[in-house]
């Protein structure tokens, strides 16, 4: 319902602003005589999103910044995305310009479509206690398991908006993460009131939660974070954490069913730290470091089905690049796609090889599942250690086998698929 109604509105989107285009006719050429990258705009106001759509809903979504690199240029090409236009950096040379470019040349921004769900706040490395605190208790002050079920609803829908163009009617799926983050919006803000009262009341002694630590936290500029900051923050956090690890955990599921060897050494990796342990007792940061296959396998899920295929920064400047100029304001965006999948970098690309990171040697900025520089996702080693768990205690017990092997996997945002990845599950003894 959601698609059809989103593609009907973008056909007559298309109509009406047909004429619009002719009047308009230097929409390809709005920076004047600059020596703009090759690339394409698509159509007028939509541009090439609903192919970047289409790619991802049908498992393709590799293919569109490498049919764009093989037909314009290998580091760099224009495009028009989510209604902005579009400069993509290709390539581990890119990803570290961009990466180490922050402040300078670029600065980390979402397009406008996104900032209606996440507001303009973006969390940096010092939010690292942060990520581990909502971990614990994201509401410690909220026993109504009601409000809870009811902020865990809108959240959801929100995430089925991430990357929908931006047509704010009634019944698409924009026009419903917008309203899920207002409400969402609305009641975290109601919450951090009540918590600034209470920690006035109780002379500022309260149990520490996410909240109450978003409140001491001081932005880039020194200055404490107002309450629609801490509350775009906190659900800034909660798209990160949300379906990220979960969404690595369901193809780390799929890869190993469809690779019994791999699967095989895990569980003898695994099996070989169980034995050393008394009864009950829990994993710890020894154990954690002696999981280096695990870890292998997972960081090849990483590279083949990252959970967040790239994100965007903002031109702050006018600059060039490979001996094209960037104009400022125009979006520049990385994928994960130029690297990840490229023979240049990974040898044998498309096979699942997790000894690839033990045995040959990565090309920095080639590997870059969580992003890089002063923007790096802060939440990466809680991520490692949750996964692993989960790992170490999944293949413990159980063996699986795909119910249906040839489901299709899409990008909507994160890798998704089609039928919710049933398996068949099988005990086994746990040492």
């Amino acid at each position: 319902m959601d698609v059809h109604l989103n593609i009907n509105l973008l056909y007559i989107l298309l109509g009406l602003s047909a004429v619009a285009y002719l009047v308009i006719h230097k929409f390809s050429n709005s920076s004047g005589n600059t020596r703009l990258p090759p690339g394409s705009l698509g159509w007028p106001i939509v541009g090439e999103t609903l192919e970047f759509q289409r790619l991802g809903q049908c498992g393709k979504s590799d293919e569109f910044p490498v049919q764009r690199m093989n037909k314009y240029n290998r580091e760099i090409f224009k495009t028009h995305l989510f209604g902005e236009k579009t400069i993509t950096l290709c390539g581990a040379t890119g990803n570290k310009f961009l990466f180490t470019g922050e402040k300078t040349y670029v600065l980390t921004w979402w397009p406008n479509s996104l900032k209606k769900l996440f507001g303009d706040s973006f969390f940096t490395t010092p939010y690292e206690e942060a990520v581990r605190t909502v971990a614990c208790d994201m509401f410690a002050s909220m026993d109504d398991p009601n409000w809870q079920k009811m902020i865990l609803d809108e959240f959801n829908i929100l995430l089925k908006g991430v990357f929908q163009f931006p047509i704010y009617f009634p019944g698409t799926r924009h026009y419903k993460a917008v309203k899920a983050a207002a409400v969402i919006r609305r009641e975290l803000m109601k919450l951090i009131q009540s918590r600034r009262g209470l920690m006035v009341d109780l002379d500022r002694r309260v149990e520490r939660n996410l909240i109450s630590h978003l409140m001491g936290t001081k932005n880039e500029d020194g200055e404490l974070l107002s309450d629609k900051e801490i509350a775009d923050n906190v659900i800034l956090l909660m798209n990160a954490g949300h379906d990220t690890s979960s969404s690595t955990m369901m193809m780390l599921m799929k890869y190993l069913a469809e690779s019994p060897d791999c699967y095989n050494r895990v569980l003898k990796e695994q099996r070989e730290i169980a034995s050393r342990k008394s009864p009950g007792e829990l994993l710890n940061k020894d154990d954690i470091s002696k999981m280096k296959y695990s870890w292998g396998v997972i960081q090849e899920v990483l590279r083949m089905s990252p959970p967040v295929q790239g994100t965007f920064r903002k031109a702050k400047v006018d600059f060039t690049y490979s001996g094209f100029s960037i104009p400022k304001g125009w979006a520049v965006w990385w994928t994960t796609s130029t690297t990840h999948k490229s023979e240049e970098y990974f040898p044998n690309a498309e096979t699942f090889d997790p000894l690839r990171f033990a045995r040959d040697n990565i090309t920095p900025y080639s590997f870059v599942p969580f992003g890089g520089g002063p923007r790096m996702c802060p939440g990466r080693e809680f991520a490692k250690v949750e996964i692993l768990v989960f790992l170490h205690n999944l293949v413990n017990m159980f063996k699986w086998e795909l119910v249906f092997p040839d489901d299709v996997i899409s990008v909507d945002p994160m890798p998704t698929s089609s039928k919710g990845l049933p398996v068949y599950l099988y005990s086994h003894p746990y040492l």
